[in-house]
């Protein structure tokens, strides 16, 4: 079966009523290259859970994120054998033809693990450190440590501060000043504040330590949805480091779905945010990758990030008795991720296409003509035709049992016109 394709663009990134947010400004931090804050993309990250002194396995796994679309992977650094295995799994990654950015994650003895294994310090793109766990009698020293090994090396620095390891000197002497006050704050703002200055204060020491102000990205994570609204828009207001933004402890399956896209897509309308993570409890032999995919899915929804082709389709009703519609729209969606492999180097933006499929007459041909490609597919008691729209215009309509078929004949040529190879 062929139609001549007409193809008038109409990408769903360019259309006038989609108004992206506008991100504070903040400096450019490079991250092995990997370009974060200012007006760069917003990165993806996502972060290992195996044992990184295991090198090989911590390898496959990184390897695994980054082919999934995590810009930079972070690895647990808590021991001289972790430490000692990154050379190990830089190099692995390097055969793998990879240069995935690695940062390293410290708490409690980072100032002795990057001293001890200076090539592990040289060969991370960036360290991340809790203020809240490098340690109580000599705090600050152990905090300078690491940010003098950063400057010795050139790297950047990402001050991660969490509510569940938050500095417990610093929120006590805030609580007894509140106590104190003629008009005392409630608990939960004082431990807002204690977040907020946790992060901004460690930037000051490391800045007059010596590490320059475009090297340093904040990020001050809760569990809780609305105290992360707040930290941040605090945190925001205050300074003009990157952000890293994420809900930590989202949870497992649906639930930390849910809450990480409510809190970060919030959080992102409102132009704050320059990196990403969703931290999902896997559940068991689930796909380490599933968090890369759901960070995509946020930027994508927002209109910031196009990562992959996406399918609108209805819900269904009483309208739409028949199953087909359902399997359609699956058949489809499974048919754009198995083909965006080899479109993408052949078809730059495809990214960006959108396809609709619809079960009944009622939204289906309107929400068509929205979709670059969009079948309205016939509902209960409607005549068995399928009509297909292309940028808003019927094309044509199909009928009989290759429905699908022909639709995504349709769809690839639809691809090759709009998407050629420049």
């Amino acid at each position: 079966m062929s139609r001549e394709l007409n193809v008038v663009a109409r990408p769903a990134a360019d259309r006038p009523d989609q108004l992206r947010p506008v991100r504070r400004s903040t400096p450019s931090v490079s991250v092995g290259g990997v370009m974060v804050g200012s007006a760069h993309p917003i990165v993806v990250q996502s972060m290992t859970n195996t044992n990184t002194a295991d090198a090989a396995g911590t390898a496959a796994q990184v390897a695994h994120l980054a082919r999934a679309g995590s810009q930079v992977v972070r690895v647990t650094v808590n021991n001289d054998a972790a430490a000692a295995a990154i050379p190990e799994i830089v190099q692995r990654l390097a055969d793998d033809g990879l240069t995935t950015p690695i940062v390293g994650d410290f708490h409690y003895n980072g100032h002795k693990l990057l001293a001890a294994h200076p090539k592990a310090a040289a060969l991370l793109a960036k360290y991340r450190i809790n203020p809240g766990n490098v340690g109580s009698k000599h705090r600050d020293e152990n905090f300078q440590t690491i940010v003098k090994v950063a400057i010795d090396h050139g790297k950047p620095v990402r001050i991660g501060v969490n509510w569940g390891s938050l500095d417990q000197e610093l929120l006590t002497r805030l609580m007894e000043e509140n106590a104190a006050s003629p008009t005392p704050a409630s608990a939960r703002a004082v431990t807002i504040e204690a977040i907020v200055r946790s992060a901004t204060q460690s930037a000051e020491l490391a800045e007059a330590t010596g590490l320059p102000h475009d090297r340093i990205l904040l990020s001050a994570k809760t569990s809780n949805v609305r105290d992360l609204f707040d930290v941040y828009t605090e945190l925001a207001g205050r300074c003009d480091y990157p952000l890293h933004l994420g809900l930590t402890e989202a949870g497992m399956g649906m639930k930390g779905i849910v809450a990480t896209s409510a809190a970060l897509g919030h959080l992102l309308n409102q132009g704050i945010g320059d990196t990403i993570r969703v931290s999902l409890t896997p559940e068991p032999g689930a796909d380490r990758a599933l968090e890369v995919e759901v960070a995509q899915q946020i930027l994508q929804s927002l209109g910031l990030r196009a990562f992959s082709p996406q399918v609108t389709s209805c819900p269904g009703c009483g309208r739409t008795t028949s199953t087909f519609f359902q399997e359609m729209a699956q058949e489809i969606q499974a048919y754009l991720k198995a083909r965006l492999p080899e479109w993408r180097p052949l078809h730059p933006g495809v990214e960006n296409l959108e396809v609709a499929v619809m079960g009944c007459v009622v939204n289906g041909p309107g929400e068509s003509k929205h979709a670059n490609l969009g079948i309205s597919l016939p509902g209960t008691f409607e005549e068995p035709v399928a009509p297909v729209f292309q940028d808003g215009a019927l094309l044509t309509t199909l009928r009989g049992d290759r429905i699908v078929a022909e639709f995504l004949e349709i769809l690839e040529r639809y691809v090759s016109a709009r998407y050629p190879k420049s």
